[in-house]
């Protein structure tokens, strides 16, 4: 009865001004106006741009947010209306919690997937990576939290990040401000650059390239505080979800996962206690998703539909010596920087890849392109050998292959090279198989910490190089921040062949202790223009804060390795003494340590560019995305004599075959000098696709399976009977047998249909803010405005100028607290949230400074 009372009160306040200030952000407002205004996108923007999430990401983030933020308002309220704190006994049912959660739109994502039970489930993985795990469907997947290895370390013991608080102190000490760790410790001039004697530039870049495939963090969509409505670039204030550095510098704190942090101790409720996660975007595991993406609309945006081959699409615009370039976003104009030289309005936009942040750099556009065009050639080359095979068997054979490339790769050619051989032994070790027990879930010490080693490795310049190996005075070095989001510097600047020769024929930069991140990096990064730049380091340590991450002692007891207690362990793991100074006169205790700064500074592994700490959690990482992947290269999903073509194949034949290089190193992550450590593309081996080929003879009993519009079949034997799948393209959905078997009367049904998906009838997740007019189109909707309103960039609302759409979940949340709606409620019974009609899919909110008004669903 309590609850009934405390909601009562605060019903009353419910709608004042400050839930109108909780703002619900689209892609118009952070990159469409600022871009068209100075036609230049600030460094903070591009940050957004690379870390804004695709539209499921952007959902399932929003959700969160408007979850967490109506209970956390809610608390405020009832406590201000009480002057007292609540008592734990003052919590919510689990039944409204569960009304919360489904009108904020986090339950569906907090419920276990439906995973499908068909023959073809078991041939190629699905595309969110879920359902890999039959017992425990969401590991891995894409859109899920990040694992947790250690309790988290919030200040408040739920979601408040260690600094936010200036009077918290630490071992007696307050933290140190993130800038000023960079400044004084991990700062280096670009001159001051120690080069690899061992290992090539591109090894720089495979692991960026990995990391990108196996872990994505989306940032809050929203720019502004939700309880001020304040711009985080305009506030040095520590509010949701700004979470500022010294010197304001604005920083975003990432989204969480639904249910997690102040969602999940609703008015004190210690029964339900979870602390805050974040969100993964992409899928956990090695499986080219930086290829085909994480989420079937992003692998529906990247495939060739029209062509019978299973090709990915490519730039229609440009070509690169007649090799394929990415296609560009269909989000323009994008923020990527111009050429200043082009004619009047010619632009070059942003790629469109599997992972978002494929422009950040040249380096990376070109590795995202190699691969699209291995995709391609691959294809091409199992539909000669392989005539019957339906466009979509050719599609998910080559996804299979390239994936299976990358676990090779990456597991063989290059994680030895960074945790040495013997951290590789004691942590990762031989195959043995597939273990169902094992959580392949990335951890957020790995994502956020560990794997961040490779920004020590950054060159500050850029070397592209001709047919010789020799600098190309057409072609002059560039600093890293002329090539920040410049993909025109690709296309119109000699395509990929000078700048890999580059990166295969120049070192990579050594970590050293006190040369960590080059100014390149620390006070240039995402520079277009004089406006301003940001510090790659100074926001990864702030993003371990954000994250929660335990400190670095507590990550190396986790590890089995010795805690350090004083100046003087420290030294043990740091021969450079001016380095543990400088720790300690910031810190002033190592338990204190942030752990991404704790394992840079450690010395190397004997054999390896890590130290012991961070060898130890990339190990383990990697040991679980091998043993816990059903669908691991090595498990059976290959042919014996498939298996030894694959282990036959390397970066450096992918490069022989997808450009114009015809001298390459043998491994392509050993630095060389050419001509000598080098080797023609003849000499390089490869596979024989041949193991693939099939000797097809037409069914006599049933032909070949009739074909479908807008969908597609998929050759599958299941207990010695000929089968066949059929898939639906995105947009479209199955009617009648999913699933046709060969019988001695043909096949025992009719083919099914395709039909398209009225997406506008979506009441529950309307595609189109409230603002908009949906509009069904064939595979797919459109979302129309009508005067005074304007279709913004994300193509779902509609805005006013000087206008700005309120959070119109959290409205209807906080409608929840009137004492009408309650009575619905009965001891025992589950609540069902109110059905929204067509005419009134939720309630439009919008305020400027001379008028706020509502419209809620009665």
């Amino acid at each position: 009865m309590k609850v009934f009372i405390i909601l009562g009160f605060s019903a009353a306040i419910a709608f004042t001004a400050v839930f109108f200030s909780f703002p619900k952000i689209g892609k118009d407002t952070i990159f469409g106006k600022k871009i068209q205004g100075s036609g230049i996108a600030t460094p903070t923007l591009l940050l957004t741009f690379s870390k804004f999430p695709e539209q499921e990401s952007q959902e399932i983030s929003q959700a969160a947010e408007r979850m967490e933020m109506s209970i956390r308002v809610l608390k405020q309220k009832v406590c201000q209306k009480h002057k007292r704190s609540l008592h734990p006994t003052d919590h919510l049912s689990s039944d409204l919690l569960t009304m919360i959660a489904n009108i904020s739109g986090c339950l569906p994502y907090m419920l276990p997937p439906k995973c499908p039970n068909n023959c073809l489930a078991n041939e190629y993985r699905l595309i969110t990576g879920a359902c890999n795990n039959r017992e425990h469907p969401r590991w891995g997947a894409s859109n899920t939290a990040l694992a947790r290895w250690l309790p988290a370390a919030y200040e408040d013991g739920l979601s408040q990040p260690r600094g936010w608080d200036p009077s918290v102190r630490y071992n007696g000490f307050q933290l140190p401000s993130v800038r000023e760790v960079t400044r004084k410790i991990i700062h280096a001039p670009n001159e001051a650059v120690t080069e690899d004697s061992l290992y090539s530039d591109i090894i720089m870049v495979w692991g960026q390239y990995i990391d990108h495939d196996i872990a994505f963090t989306p940032q809050s969509t929203s720019r502004t505080t939700f309880l001020s409505g304040m711009e985080c670039q305009m506030t040095c204030e520590k509010q949701n979800p700004c979470f500022p550095i010294k010197d304001c510098l604005p920083f975003y704190r990432s989204s969480p996962a639904c249910g997690t942090g102040d969602h999940a101790i609703l008015f004190g409720n210690i029964s339900m206690l979870n602390t805050r996660q974040q969100i993964n975007g992409l899928t956990s595991f090695l499986d080219a998703s930086t290829v085909y993406g994480s989420t079937p609309a992003v692998e529906n945006k990247l495939r060739n539909l029209t062509s019978k081959e299973g090709l990915l699409r490519v730039n229609l615009k440009y070509h690169d010596n007649h090799r394929e370039y990415l296609p560009f976003t269909d989000q323009i104009p994008s923020p990527c920087a111009q050429d200043s030289s082009a004619s009047a309005g010619e632009r070059v936009e942003c790629f469109l890849a599997g992972d978002s942040r494929s422009s950040e750099v040249t380096s990376l556009a070109a590795m995202h392109t190699l691969w699209l065009r291995e995709h391609n050639r691959l294809a091409r080359a199992l539909k000669r050998i392989n005539g019957h095979w339906s466009a979509e068997t050719v599609y998910q054979e080559t996804r299979k292959i390239v994936g299976a490339l990358h676990q090779i790769i990456t597991l063989r050619d290059y994680i030895p090279k960074i945790i040495g051989p013997d951290a590789f032994n004691q942590y990762i070790g031989l195959y043995t198989g597939y273990d169902p027990t094992i959580n392949p879930t990335v951890s957020n010490v790995f994502a956020t910490a560990a794997f961040r080693f490779g920004h020590a490795t950054i060159q500050p310049i850029v070397r592209r190089l001709n047919a010789q190996y020799l600098d190309d005075p057409e072609l002059p070095n560039l600093h890293l921040h002329q090539v920040f989001f410049s993909p025109w510097r690709l296309i119109k600047e000699g395509g990929l062949d000078p700048l890999i020769r580059g990166l295969l024929a120049h070192p990579a930069k050594l970590q050293v202790q006190d040369q960590l991140l080059n100014e390149e990096l620390t006070e240039k990064l995402f520079v277009l223009s004089n406006n301003g730049s940001l510090d790659l380091s100074s926001l990864n340590l702030q993003r371990g804060r954000d994250h929660g991450l335990p400190g670095y002692n507590e990550w190396r007891e986790f590890c089995g390795l010795p805690k350090l207690e004083t100046h003087t362990d420290l030294n043990t793991v740091t021969t450079n003494p001016n380095v543990t100074e400088k720790i300690m006169e910031l810190y002033h205790n190592p338990n204190n340590i942030d752990v991404w700064l704790g394992g840079l500074m450690e010395d190397f592994l004997p054999g390896a560019r890590t130290g012991p700490l961070f060898a130890c959690i990339i190990g383990k990482q990697m040991k679980a995305l091998r043993d816990g992947d059903r669908f691991w290269w090595e498990n059976d999903v290959f042919t014996e004599a498939q298996k030894q073509e694959l282990i036959k194949h390397s970066l450096s034949r992918v490069i022989c075959d997808n450009t114009g290089i015809s001298e390459v190193p043998a491994d392509a992550f050993q630095l060389g000098k050419f001509p000598q450590d080098f080797k023609h593309c003849n000499n390089i081996p490869g596979m024989n696709l041949e193991a693939w080929q099939e000797f097809y003879q037409e069914d006599e009993l049933c032909g070949t399976p009739k074909s479908v519009e807008n969908g597609d079949f998929v050759y599958c034997s299941e207990s010695g009977k000929s089968t066949v799948t059929y898939t639906c393209h995105y947009g479209f959905e199955l009617q009648g047998e999913e699933q046709l078997t060969c019988t001695s009367k043909g096949w025992n049904f009719e083919a099914p249909i395709c039909i398209d998906i009225d997406e506008c009838e979506n009441e529950i997740n309307p595609p189109c803010q409230p603002s908009a007019t949906c509009v069904n189109t064939k595979g797919s909707y459109k979302c129309l405005h009508t005067d005074p309103y304007k279709l913004a960039e994300d193509g779902r609302t509609c805005t006013e100028q000087r206008a700005r759409a309120a959070s119109l979940d959290l409205l209807a949340i906080l409608s929840l607290t009137h004492p009408r709606i309650l009575s619905w409620f009965k001891p025992g019974t589950i609540p069902v949230a109110p059905t929204r009609t067509p005419t009134s899919l939720a309630p439009t909110v919008r305020y400027d400074q001379r008028q706020r008004q509502s419209r809620l669903p009665t």
